[in-house]
């Protein structure tokens, strides 16, 4: 990949995985995003419908689809929240929590089948990396100094 712009590996990289997964996933009747979704179910006390789409990244009606899709499979049960009544607790059912095991599975595999080929100091300077474009965009430091153009145009007038 040499020449290539640091965006341009980290979504062809990304892309590559997601094919996996979901390649992997529809072996079970599942997505990429399904497995994603039980993993960040908390096997005994659930989560809150409105903590699941930050914590996974998901727009809302993404996150509703999969939702839907996922009661519909028996693998969720949305319950009333018992501290506020207006919003709703998302639990793993039995076939949930066993969908969710399998899913750990296919990622841990998919860690073990990297570290294999890449050095420990190699994971450790891209997880260092992965860090610093994440502070960087969090920050909003890569195009803070920046003015658009418009504005700029404006300021000159």
């Amino acid at each position: 990949m040499k020449d290539k712009t640091i965006d341009y590996i980290l979504r062809a990289t990304w892309q590559a995985v997601a094919r996996m997964y979901n390649e992997e996933a529809g072996k079970y009747g599942a997505t990429m995003s399904i497995g994603f979704a039980l993993l960040s179910i908390d096997k005994e006390k659930g989560i809150s419908s409105t903590a699941l789409g930050p914590q996974m990244g998901m727009e809302a009606t993404s996150l509703t689809r999969t939702l839907k899709s996922m009661e519909e499979k028996g693998l969720i049960v949305r319950k009333k929240n018992p501290v506020d009544g207006r919003g709703v607790i998302i639990h793993l059912t039995k076939l949930g929590r066993e969908k969710r095991d399998l899913s750990k599975e296919v990622v841990l595999k998919f860690n073990e089948a990297v570290k294999q080929r890449v050095s420990q100091q190699k994971m450790d300077h891209f997880v260092e990396v992965a860090e610093v474009i994440n502070e960087l965009i969090a920050e909003k430091q890569i195009f803070a100094t920046e003015q658009p153009e418009a504005e700029i145009e404006n300021k000159a007038k």
